[in-house]
């Protein structure tokens, strides 16, 4: 039987699921692929690729046991006496919370758990329902608030010290050494070990229920992880090794990427006479990056000094320099300067073709005219808008300039933070960086799928409890499943929310605590993907954005001092995450007692 007088319930609920799931990619996973941007081993739009496709694959293998805490682990099932429609009240209003509060910050470039969201939504949610007596406070063997909350604490730290431990191995094996280029080519293999092993790790020993391989015995899981961890090393050994060796030492740049096929027979290539090393620049900021809100520091890229300059002038430049941003920051405000460098990145918008150069240049020239939106000249122009709005809103994302965004604003506090910070970290050579770009490549997509494992949980429990409800006409027991085609459709969901919405996050995270680098920022991904796993062994479902930004600090303090790490902007994300459980629990809980308690008459 169906609850057919609860279907606009079941209508909302799926509505703010979607949304919270949408959030949940535009804030979490944006933070968790802005490491892999802001170190430039990935573009924006490949980092949309792999991001879609690990996020399903973690989500749809092994996203349903975190799914089971979130549904379950706060509010007993018997708590509602079998009364189908409080539940699925209780949880929609739950996931109106969540999102409400996770879409506000968004908005304003403020990072939020949304895990931490979701499970203070539900908490008040209880309060409001149940009483607090219902609410599971304690450590309920480890799905209680008691032990979510442990996780504020405990995540940060552990991903700050795996992260740190990875990038002190790199350091101390790599970058110190004489000639750092021959041992990151000739340590890559040992990195991709630990890296594959992490990966496999993340399949196996969490394990899929439908595959049942978390019940297969130690040996197993020791024997598949080791081995398929040795096999991409081996493979690297082969492959990688050698045409990297060939690209960077014997500055051959004539080698295509499909020459790596030839293995070990690259050695036996002949060294171009005019040879020169070309791989990407990795420095935070080029020349070439776009001003999009008026952060561009030129003064911070080293391609700025002239060649041969003697150091006295290059100096008297730089102050030269100096003095002219501070000019300018005493005749415009700080918004007056972002709304500047906004404009100047929509004016080369508006130059491209395609969908969006034809949206930005429908909107910029047709603006709305005065009085009210119902005049006939504002209704014409609104129909042009709209379908351009829709245009720009999915694929503006996509050409955003995030590393532009992150170096900060000349000539404002912000601008001379990051320039601190940047100026405390070292600098490794682009040969050097260019073997861990790979590595990062593979250990941000174990971070994806972490993330799509344990995050996916947040959105697909209680819409799985609201569907259940809905579906049978009865109150969801303890033990009830989560349909793949749920998982899927919020998967997809989440990487929507990343593709359109990410950059509010990104443009604020990443290089915005420290200076990133491949190096860097794969030691910070495979350090928050093992916390992350470990954690979700456990069924705890631990904030990824927690791990991530842990391990970045981790690896910030690698540098040997705290000016290497934006504490101010680090201290601003506890405050917010601290924040998050009062605001997100208030508006839960507030929600549900206004509905549950409004005035209703008896048919």
């Amino acid at each position: 039987m169906v609850l057919s007088e609860y279907t606009y319930v079941f209508a909302i609920g799926t509505i703010f699921a979607l949304l919270d799931a949408y959030n949940n990619g535009a804030n979490d996973v944006a933070n968790a692929w802005a490491t892999s941007v802001s170190s430039r081993s990935i573009t924006y739009r490949q980092a949309m690729i792999f991001g879609t496709i690990f996020e399903m694959v973690g989500a749809i293998t092994v996203g349903a046991r975190t799914a089971e805490t979130i549904k379950n682990g706060i509010i007993p099932a018997t708590a509602f006496k079998g009364d189908a429609g409080v539940q699925m009240l209780a949880f929609t209003c739950a996931l109106a919370g969540a999102s409400m509060w996770v879409m506000w910050c968004t908005r304003h470039s403020a990072h939020v758990s949304s895990t931490y969201s979701l499970v203070s939504s539900i908490a008040g949610v209880g309060v409001a329902t149940v009483g607090a007596s219902q609410v599971q406070w304690g450590w309920n063997n480890g799905k209680g608030l008691g032990a979510i909350f442990a996780g504020l604490g405990m995540a940060p730290v552990g991903a700050a010290a795996f992260g740190a431990i990875i990038f002190s191995l790199i350091k101390f094996t790599v970058h110190v050494r004489k000639n750092p280029v021959k041992w990151s080519i000739y340590t890559a293999p040992l990195f991709f070990l630990i890296a594959a092993t992490v990966c496999t790790l993340s399949i196996v020993y969490k394990g899929s229920p439908k595959l049942g391989l978390n019940k297969k015995p130690a040996s197993f899981v020791a024997a598949v992880v080791m081995g398929t961890g040795t096999g991409v090393a081996a493979l690297s050994a082969l492959f990688f090794v050698p045409y990297v060796y060939c690209k960077v030492i014997n500055r051959d740049h004539t080698l295509k990427w499909y020459h790596f096929a030839q293995g070990p027979l690259l050695f036996n290539r002949p060294i171009p006479t005019d040879g020169q090393v070309v791989v990407p620049n990795y420095a935070v900021v080029q020349d070439d990056d776009v001003p999009s809100t008026g952060t561009h520091s030129p003064s911070l890229s080293d391609s700025d000094e002239p060649k041969n300059a003697p150091r006295d002038a290059i100096t008297s430049v730089d102050s030269e320099k100096s003095a002219t941003h501070e000019n300018e920051a005493q005749q415009f405000t700080y918004q007056e300067m972002v709304k500047q460098g906004e404009e100047k990145f929509h004016a080369k918008l508006r130059t491209r073709r395609g969908p969006l150069g034809w949206g930005m240049r429908t909107l910029h020239n047709n603006p709305m005219g005065a009085g009210e939106i119902y005049e006939k000249k504002n209704m014409v122009i609104l129909m042009k808008r709209i379908p351009a709005t829709i245009v720009v809103g999915l694929l503006y994302g996509l050409h955003y300039d995030i590393h532009a965004a992150q170096s900060g604003i000349h000539g404002t506090p912000e601008g001379v933070r990051m320039e601190r910070v940047y100026g405390a970290a070292k600098k490794y050579p682009n040969e050097v960086e260019f073997s861990y770009s790979f590595i990062q490549v593979l250990t941000a997509c174990t971070a994806s799928f972490a993330h799509g494992a344990n995050d996916i949980g947040n959105s697909v429990g209680p819409w799985a409890v609201i569907y259940g409800a809905w579906n049978t006409g009865k109150a969801v027991p303890k033990n009830a499943s989560v349909d793949v085609w749920q998982l899927a459709v919020l998967s997809l969901t989440i990487s929507l929310g990343l593709i359109t919405y990410g950059y509010n996050i990104m443009k604020v995270m990443g290089n915005k605590i420290t200076y990133h680098s491949p190096s860097r920022g794969s030691s910070m991904e495979m350090g928050a993907a093992i916390t992350v796993l470990i954690f979700s062994q456990y069924s705890l479902p631990v904030s990824t954005s927690m791990c991530i930004t842990g391990a970045t600090v981790g690896v910030g303090l690698c540098n040997g001092t705290f000016k290497a790490v934006n504490f101010q902007r680090v201290g601003l994300l506890v405050f917010s995450w601290i924040m998050t459980i009062p605001v997100a629990g208030t508006i839960g809980g507030v929600l549900m007692g206004l509905i549950l308690n409004a005035p209703h008459f008896k048919s």
